[in-house]
């Protein structure tokens, strides 16, 4: 079989992530890596044993034998490098946010579209094999209907005011930074597993830390720094470290989360609770394996992850006997299954249905989190509009 031909712009802590995870395919193969200069992108190839290092993606876009491009590069970059990727004619898979606004994200998924490339956003939490067999359970109404849906996603690697990182800059990370980074993973899941859209949004957002110490070089995500050391500067820190937002969904559920970078003990906490009119289901990604599920007139119970327990429908989510647990990097690998075997069975993005989220989720996800900082500002309900401003503007 001909391996399909991928090469990688970024190597901070996403970059490598999806490195590993194409690799577990067996018919992809990375052959390039970019970085911003030629020095570092060599080390970074070598050190990542990949054959090309590129100074510059857009001579990594100019190399015909690259078919595929993961964008990995800070949010700032997104816009500008995935459209290039398209125009490039290379099918293109985004870290998230796919862009700094709706507005630019309406711009490339219609791109997208036109140029007809198979275009991924890196939602990797819908991925988890227990969130498939939920997502059937919530379908065939094993739970009964939806009433509400609540959670949070919560993380500390942003407690004090000497942690610091590129997404606390706006012009860096842009205007939103816990909602965008980790709320729109929250919300991403929670509309894959329901089935509903969220309409309309009430959200109260605040920066914890209103200034932080930034040390006089560069830290890296979730990495540590010692400012006594190094040296920093006083910094005045104007996005959100902790947001909470209430939730109406198209068909009128009601829902609320919160997310926080500044709560102790949580590492990587997404969670969510759906209640239903017959039992409960509640799944948290530091423990991926279990779904909780409660009951009213008899013990609650937990279901361990087993492909011999799940639907037929999400069976293909999981790769191992039940108690060899799966976990985050795992789902990254689903992400990558779906995407690579859609390009490999030669689909199209306008007329199949992907298995994966696409520019399309990453647009909605955008105009989500539009909404929520407006309502912030406004103090008021916002409606979510993902009508493209391209076509109202035409």
């Amino acid at each position: 079989m001909k391996k399909i031909k991928v090469g990688i712009i970024g190597t901070g802590f996403i970059g490598p992530t999806h490195i590993e995870a194409i690799r577990r395919l067996g018919f992809v193969e990375v052959i390039g890596l970019a970085e911003n200069s030629k020095e570092v992108a060599e080390k970074k190839a070598a050190e990542l044993g990949i054959p090309r290092a590129y100074g510059d993606y857009q001579e990594m876009l100019g190399d015909s034998e690259v078919q595929v491009v993961h964008n990995c590069t800070p949010n700032h970059l997104h816009f500008t490098i995935n459209k290039e990727i398209i125009l490039a004619g290379k099918h293109v898979l985004s870290e998230k946010p796919l862009a700094m606004s709706s507005k630019e994200s309406a711009e490339l998924l219609e791109l997208a579209k036109k140029q007809g490339v198979v275009h991924g956003v890196n939602f990797n939490y819908r991925q988890f094999p227990i969130v498939q067999q939920l997502k059937t359970m919530i379908q065939n109404e094993d739970l009964g209907k939806v009433n509400l849906v609540h959670g949070s996603y919560l993380q500390d690697w942003l407690l004090f005011d000497t942690d610091y990182n590129w997404r606390l800059a706006p012009e860096v990370g842009g205007n939103s930074r816990a909602v965008a980074d980790i709320g729109s993973h929250w919300c991403d899941t929670v509309q894959f597993v329901t089935g509903k859209r969220i309409a309309e949004v009430f959200a109260d957002l605040a920066t914890v830390i209103p200034v932080r110490k930034k040390p006089k070089h560069n830290g890296s995500t979730f990495g540590t720094q010692n400012v006594q050391e190094e040296g920093f500067e006083d910094v005045p820190i104007k996005t959100e470290d902790y947001a909470s937002v209430l939730l109406r969904f198209h068909d009128g559920t009601k829902g609320v989360f919160t997310v926080s970078q500044v709560s102790a003990g949580r590492k990587n906490r997404l969670s969510f609770e759906i209640d239903c009119s017959q039992k409960t289901a509640y799944w948290n990604q530091e423990e991926p394996e279990k779904l909780w599920i409660g009951h009213r007139d008899r013990p609650n119970e937990i279901l361990l992850a087993d492909p011999a327990l799940f639907s037929s429908e999400a069976r293909s989510s999981i790769h191992h006997p039940g108690g060899h647990n799966e976990g985050w990097p795992d789902a990254l690998k689903n992400m990558m299954v779906n995407y690579y075997t859609f390009i490999l069975e030669g689909k199209d993005p306008l007329r199949d249905k992907t298995n994966f989220a696409t520019f399309e989720d990453g647009h909605v996800s955008m105009c989500i989190t539009d909404a929520i900082l407006e309502s912030n500002g406004t103090g008021r309900w916002v409606k979510v509009n993902v009508t493209n401003p391209l076509e109202v503007e035409a």
